[in-house]
């Protein structure tokens, strides 16, 4: 039996935990922690959130907790079997072991149990199906611990029937497969098989979360294996994706960003050809008005917006973030940088301050122009003049320019 005493471990004993802690004891509940946060841990990673499984029922939880004074919140988890306490200013998710009842592919009817197999069983993935005692102790019933160790990604029992109980869990295999594979291809041809043959079941799955999933998938690793797959497995349609993406420039884009943290848009623009691409993705994902613009963005400026030949390669985006009118071209301008692999001009850009124009509509009173028409022209003309000094000419040299002009 594995025990694990890691510093990250140790951490989680908050003053919140602790009295979590002596309450189920005292009532002699199991309570272990479950999932994802398992899985970083034996990996040497702190998770980001944590979630307990116990063998109380939701009703023995609040029976518990009400005495004891503790505050709960309510956030609708109740039905799934998820209670939420607040101690000591930390929120605790506790969750009562289940079973499936009935499934539809997209939500399942559940029952509690107080069998830890049996909770394990109707998880998706090995290396999620493990939960960790309070003392440390890892329990571990579909060799999850091995599989991590390999970084080998495998649904706990029959592909098939996991993925029947929610297709979502196809994207999930992507995902963790670009968290924990060390290389891209390494796959059980069967698990490949199942996937495929149930490809069309992502149909039914609303956008959001099919969103949720393809962003990371397109931030993680091995993301142009893991997109050629879903075009292989004909899951591409069902998500959104054009038909006929274009995987040669996909290749390309996704070598430039290797380093760069682009956006998900950032990467996945590269398989569009054109702007009904974004507006398609949109319709069948709900993806924010942020992303789609900078999807359109993106298929719109890839190709002529370059750098410029001669000393001054970066000009060509500056001018263009100084003619916008629009207040978050800087960060578009800075995702097509990544998209083109101009990693140095993406430097020099960060480091840029955007120039203000210094001359205003006031100066040009006091040296007499009256007419709005006229100062408008004017305002225009200098600023024409300062763009071409490459914005440093300040205001006395272009009020004496006005005079030339």
């Amino acid at each position: 039996a594995m025990k694990l005493q890691s510093p990250q471990f140790q951490a989680l004993f908050t003053p919140g935990l602790r009295s979590v802690a002596e309450l189920f004891e005292k009532k002699n509940y199991e309570l272990r922690i479950a999932g994802g946060a398992v899985r970083d841990l034996l990996s040497g990673m702190t998770p980001q959130d944590i979630d307990f499984a116990t063998t109380a029922t939701p009703a023995e939880m609040k029976e518990m907790f009400t005495s004891a004074g503790v505050r709960l919140i309510n956030n609708k988890g109740e039905k799934h079997g998820t209670i939420t306490a607040r101690l000591h200013e930390q929120n605790f998710e506790i969750t009562t072991l289940r079973i499936d009842v009935v499934t539809d592919g997209r939500h399942a009817e559940v029952e509690f149990t107080t069998d830890w197999e049996k909770d394990a069983e109707r998880r998706d993935l090995t290396v999620n199906s493990m939960f960790l005692g309070l003392d440390g102790m890892l329990y571990d019933f579909f060799n999850g611990y091995e599989d991590l160790k390999n970084k080998k990604i495998r649904f706990v029992g029959k592909a098939n029937e996991r993925i029947q109980e929610d297709y979502l869990r196809i994207l999930r295999y992507f995902r963790f497969y670009g968290r924990i594979a060390e290389k891209p291809g390494d796959h059980e041809p069967s698990t490949l098989q199942a996937i495929k043959d149930n490809a069309k079941g992502l149909a039914g799955i609303s956008g959001e979360r099919i969103w949720v999933e393809l962003k990371k998938i397109l931030v993680g690793n091995h993301v142009n294996h893991l997109v050629r797959l879903m075009y292989e497995l004909d899951i591409a349609q069902y998500i959104g994706l054009p038909l006929d993406g274009n995987l040669e420039e996909f290749d390309r884009v996704t070598k430039n960003i290797q380093d760069l943290c682009p956006k998900p848009m950032t990467v996945l623009t590269s398989l569009f050809k054109v702007k009904d691409d974004v507006t398609n993705l949109d319709l069948r994902l709900k993806i924010s008005k942020e992303e789609k613009n900078l999807g359109l963005f993106l298929v719109k400026h890839r190709q002529e917006l370059t750098k410029a030949a001669g000393p001054e390669p970066l000009r060509p985006y500056q001018d263009f973030i100084m003619d916008s009118r629009e207040a978050n071209t800087n960060s578009k301008i800075c995702e097509l940088l990544k998209y083109q692999g101009e990693e140095h001009l993406l430097r020099e850009l960060q480091e840029w301050t955007v120039p203000s124009f210094p001359v205003s509509g006031h100066d040009l009173r006091k040296m007499g122009v009256s007419s709005g028409k006229e100062i408008g022209t004017a305002l225009q003309q200098l600023r024409e003049e300062w763009k071409k000094s490459g914005y440093h000419m300040d205001k006395e040299e272009l009020l004496s320019c006005l005079k030339k002009l």
